[in-house]
């Protein structure tokens, strides 16, 4: 899905698609930054996130990671082993936080309460819009998804993954020019108002 909505994308401006690995290709126009694991996605889109004008976090990036990863192969043994896990950062959550001017875009793959959990997400996160769909479509070429706002949600009939996509950047990009418009009201209303008290 990350790659589909990156050449969607592609055609309304630049496009920077931070992706693990993948046996994919994106469009020529497309820069892609490869990383590894889920600190290196943080790291990479955290360093971009300040230039970005659209932000669409489509990754579906583990929760947690080994507390201490082995430097060499873990031969079988007889005896078991205890794993200890440790949370990742949470990339979407710190996106939310950290946002000032820019569309912040969320995915929420859910099982049961699909509409609730995924507005949910959205409150606490801080997110634009959220595009909820059945965890069980990840494998499809189809989904069928409900796209959230803050005041509005869109349920979409089911279509193929390009069509979804070019449905979610649009909606971003007319989020984007509807934030940018309301920036510019106030602006002007501002700038009448310190007139007024100068005069």
């Amino acid at each position: 899905m990350g790659y589909t909505l990156a050449r969607a994308a592609s055609r309304h401006g630049r496009v920077t698609l931070v992706s693990g690995p993948v046996a994919l290709k994106p469009t020529a126009d497309v820069t892609v930054v490869s990383v590894t694991t889920a600190a290196e996605m943080a790291s990479e889109v955290f360093r971009r996130y300040r230039q970005a004008d659209v932000v669409i976090m489509a990754a579906a990036v583990c929760d947690f990671r080994p507390k201490s990863p082995a430097q060499r192969k873990i031969k079988k043994q007889k005896s078991s082993r205890k794993l200890e896990l440790v949370p990742t950062t949470d990339i979407l959550a710190e996106l939310g936080h950290r946002k000032r001017h820019q569309i912040l875009v969320g995915f929420a793959a859910e099982t049961d309460h699909l509409e609730r959990n995924a507005l949910d997400k959205l409150r606490r996160k801080n997110l634009d819009l959220i595009v909820a769909n059945d965890a069980r479509a990840f494998e499809s070429d189809t989904n069928r998804v409900v796209i959230i706002g803050r005041d509005r949600r869109k349920r979409l009939p089911e279509m193929s993954k390009s069509k979804l996509a070019h449905e979610i950047v649009y909606r971003s990009l007319r989020l984007m020019a509807s934030k940018r418009e309301s920036l510019r009201r106030l602006s002007r209303s501002g700038s009448l108002a310190s007139q007024r008290a100068s005069s």
